[in-house]
């Protein structure tokens, strides 16, 4: 592994305790991997929680190590990849984050906390692309999404598949990187359809 996961926020809001477990859980599908077997399918993803849940996580074991805004979860989701939970104070109030560092890179922790400021002190509300793609898998359930194994085509995969509903077809399976922008807002929350769109995640 190294420090060149990049951070990406996977939710959009602050994910209440039934979110909060679901979005650990966003990737239980996929197959046993190289992606999954390293941690660089989970490495840099991060998303906003509750003071309630930041605080019950803290309780439930005694961290790994505590260093200023942040500490990391003494179990390791894979190889040296493991939670970390950030307190940190954003446009004068303060804010907790959930987000899964690399510990064997010394810049992980370090990326993700800058990620995470960059993007939440910006003045406009907006989501870019893949913020959407990401908040829609987050969201989906797992009846409606999957990752493509020996049924589907050859280049699919091992990659994110969701099931749309085109008028004339009554449902199929497609590439997640491949939604349009109409099945992308019909897919978000109505409060996210009409955010402007951010250069750059």
């Amino acid at each position: 592994m190294s420090c060149h996961s990049q951070p990406r926020k996977i939710f959009e809001g602050v994910a209440c305790r039934h979110e909060f477990y679901a979005l650990l859980s966003r990737h239980n599908q996929s197959p046993f991997d190289e992606e999954r077997l390293s941690g660089r399918r989970y490495a840099g993803e991060w998303f906003e929680v509750t003071e309630e849940d930041h605080d019950r996580m803290f309780e439930i074991l005694p961290p790994l190590f505590m260093r200023g805004d942040h500490f990391a979860m003494r179990e390791f989701l894979a190889q040296s990849i493991t939670s970390v939970f950030f307190t940190l104070k954003i446009d004068g109030r303060f804010r907790w984050f959930h987000a899964y560092g690399d510990l064997a890179a010394a810049c992980s922790i370090n990326r993700i906390r800058a990620a995470i400021i960059d993007r939440e002190s910006r003045s406009v509300r907006s989501m870019s692309r893949a913020e959407k793609l990401e908040h829609i898998w987050s969201i989906t359930g797992p009846d409606f999404r999957a990752f493509a194994d020996q049924c589907f085509a050859a280049d699919f995969a091992g990659r994110r598949i969701l099931m749309v509903f085109p008028a004339v077809q009554g449902k199929i399976w497609k590439l997640i990187d491949d939604l349009t922008d109409e099945e992308i807002a019909a897919k978000l929350p109505v409060q996210f359809r009409h955010l402007g769109e951010s250069v750059a995640a």
